[in-house]
Order: structure tokens, then sequence, then C-alpha cells
């Protein structure tokens, strides 16, 4: 049997947690912090693969094992890789308090609408891309992806840093509110255990039935009547139905929406729990956009400024929708293509658009498909009857990286 003992917030263990056991394996303050049995082994945890290759000869023997974790073991912990490599049945899991709680009631918030996404060992491009979509979030750190490394990242985002140390020590706990600027200019050690990223400007959710985020839409490709749109200027629905399912927007992503005009495709990819950038050149587009953003409780980066210039100070995107035809619009796509890690998709009125853009797509090296969308929606006439209303035709071109592989987001 592998006893598994998480020691709450970072506090020692009791003294006997070891009591009976053969091999005692946990980080050095663990190890330290408890009277091991006389004649057992002790392994300090450093890479993983030669402590269960030696947890993996006592369990043959039947030799009693006892592994030491912070916080709750399963919970981004130990065990995974424990139940993983010698089954659910050979473990008695104790779990302490997580950190992820402990740090919410340090603060008395509720955390049951929260997300948790990790970023030890990890790339920190998700942890950042969900802060930037939820209000609640809670990022476990490490190396490289700690409180400095998230503020940077946020430096242009309405958002509060709670960064929780040592918690469960009581000399060395500290728990600080700070904005992204002043966590982005501090080194804050290795004693961090949490970090919580929160949009104060958007009000309390409701009594919740299921734990974490909300849950998806219950429709998209809305009606144009949703959004304010000038002089009809707006992606029609049927041709947001299909951008929507090639663009693929989910929580962890970040979405260009490039001359977003009414940004009904950026709020829609945000509905959809991706972070979102709307890129607009026109001022009263801006603001259109905002308004937008506001009306349907979601938040979208606006940057005002013309592609492709205005591309080079945002980060990659996993997908980016491309919407409208000028001059410009195989510079643009070249740009995107570039840098998008998974899809291109471009909405054109104009055919003879379609040949540079697509040699752009090609030429990053994306497969392209296309498809021109023409549909004729129901109008009434006089007399209680109804007749087809064509809408203009829209060219939808899609680019796909080859063997795309986006990391998943834990919640």
């Amino acid at each position: 049997m592998i006893t598994v003992v998480g020691t709450g917030t970072g506090a020692a263990p009791p003294d006997d947690v070891a009591a009976g056991a053969e091999l005692v394996v946990g980080g050095r303050r663990h190890l330290d912090a408890v009277r091991l049995p006389e004649g057992a082994e002790r392994i300090v945890l450093g890479p993983l693969a030669p402590a269960l290759d030696t947890i993996e000869e006592y369990v043959a023997k039947d030799r009693p094992v006892v592994v030491l974790a912070s916080g709750d073991p399963g919970f981004f912990g130990i065990v995974r890789a424990l139940a993983e490599r010698f089954g659910a049945g050979r473990l008695d899991v104790r779990p302490g308090v997580s950190s992820v709680a402990a740090a919410f009631a340090r603060i008395g918030l509720p955390w049951d609408d929260a997300v948790v996404v990790s970023a030890h060992g990890r790339e920190l491009r998700t942890a950042v891309n969900v802060c930037r979509a939820r209000p609640k979030v809670a990022v476990l750190t490490g190396p490289g992806a700690g409180p400095a490394e998230l503020g940077a990242a946020l430096l242009h985002s309405e958002r509060v840093l709670v960064v929780a140390s040592a918690l469960g020590d009581p000399e060395r706990e500290h728990v600080e509110r700070v904005t992204p600027a002043e966590a982005a200019a501090r080194d804050w050690g290795t004693a961090v255990s949490v970090v919580l990223c929160l949009d104060e400007t958007r009000a309390p959710g409701a009594v919740r039935t299921v734990a974490g985020p909300p849950a998806g839409p219950g429709g998209w490709a809305l009606d144009e009547a949703g959004f304010a749109h000038r002089d009809s200027m707006i992606t029609k629905f049927e041709v947001r139905a299909l951008a929507l399912a090639r663009l693929g927007p989910r929580l962890g992503d970040l979405v260009w929406d490039v001359g977003a005009g009414s940004g009904s495709v950026a709020v829609e990819c945000a509905r959809l729990g991706a972070a979102v950038v709307a890129v607009e050149k026109a001022a009263d587009g801006v603001e259109r956009i905002r308004a937008n953003a506001r009306a349907h409780g979601v938040d979208v980066h606006v940057v005002h400024g013309a592609a492709p210039d205005v591309l080079a100070g945002l980060d990659d995107p996993d997908a980016v929708f491309v919407g409208g035809g000028g001059r410009e619009l195989p510079a643009v796509v070249t740009a995107c293509a570039r840098r998008a890690r998974r899809a291109v998709v471009i909405a054109m009125a104009a055919l003879d658009r379609v040949p540079a853009a697509r040699e752009a797509l090609t030429g990053a090296g994306f497969d392209c498909d296309g498809v021109l969308l023409q549909s004729s929606r129901l109008a009434p006439l006089p007399g209680d009857v109804t007749r087809l209303a064509a809408t203009n035709p829209v060219f939808l071109l899609w680019g796909t990286r080859p063997q795309a592989c986006p990391e998943g987001v834990a919640q």
C-alpha cells in the first residue's frame, strides 16, 4: 500500500506520519520535518521517474510506502502519476487543504466559480489567456512562470493579482494584492504558493450548481440585431457560424479578430471562452466593439490601429479571423499566417482577392480550403406570406496548420 499524505498549505506533517513505513518519499522540507522509522529508506523528490521505480520495488514486495506532498496531492499533484503507475486501488490518499482553497480563504472569496490553471512546468501562455478571458482564476506557478511573468503579460488588462506565498507557514506566510505592473517589477523568490487573478469590475456570479467556469453559451452565431453596427457592416450570422467552427475558440486560446468592425466575431469567440484581441482602424469602430463586448458580458481587448503594422506588438494567436478585403489583405493574411499557431479564417466579398489570400496561407505552410456562402432568409410579405431574401454572397477561406497540438486547460 502507498499512503499519500497531503500536509495542508505548506505546514509540517504530523511527526508520526511515517510510522511503519519502510520507504518515505517527499520534498526535502517535508522529510526533514518528520521522524523516520528506524531503517526506513528516504528519497528526496527530484526527477519523478527514479522515485517511481524505487516505489515499485517496495510495492512488489508488499512493503509499506509513505509519500509526502503539499496540500491536496490529488489536485495537480503526485496522485495522478502514482495512480497511473500502480493503480488507484493501491493508494491511501489523505489530502490536506490545497493552496488554491487556502488562498481564496485568506481573502474571503468563494472559489466554486474559479478556473484553476497550472503554469508549473507548462507553457505560461495558456494561463495568461485564461486570465484574460475569465474574471476569477487561480494560477499554480513555477520557475519562469511566477507573479512577475504573469504580471508582465497582463499589463494592459484590468486585473488585480493576489500573490500568496508560503501558505501555512506561521512565520513566512504572506498574501498581497498588487497590480500587474507591480507584480512585473518585483523578484518574488521561490516561496509563492499560488497567484489569484481577479477582474473586480465584473460583478460576482449567482449561486452556483456546477463548480468551475460558467457553462458555454447556449447558442452562437447570434443574430445581427444583438450587436451595434454601422450600415449593416457586420459579419452575417451564417458566415459567423462557419467561421467559429473553423476557428475553434476555447478556454486557453488567444484569438485575433483583425478588421473587427462591430466585433461580432470577437465577442462570439470570447463567449466561447477564448481570450480575444480585436484590431480596428476606425475610432468609432473601437468604441462600438467595446460597447458590444460590455453588452454581452465578455472581455475583449481592443487595439486601435491598421493591420498589418499594428499586429507586431501583439502576442502570437492560436487562431485569427480576418474580415474585410481591402488592397492590404494579402499583407495582412501573410502577417497573420506567419504567427497563428492553429488556424486563419478569412471572409471576403470580393472573389478576386481569394487567390492572393490563398497563396498567403499555403505559403505559410497551412492546409487551405474554402467555400462560397450564399443564403436566403425568410422575409415576410403583405398578405401573410413569405419570400426568400438573398444575402450578399461571401467567400470564406480557411487555413489550418498541420498537426497542431493545442495545450489543454485543467479546470
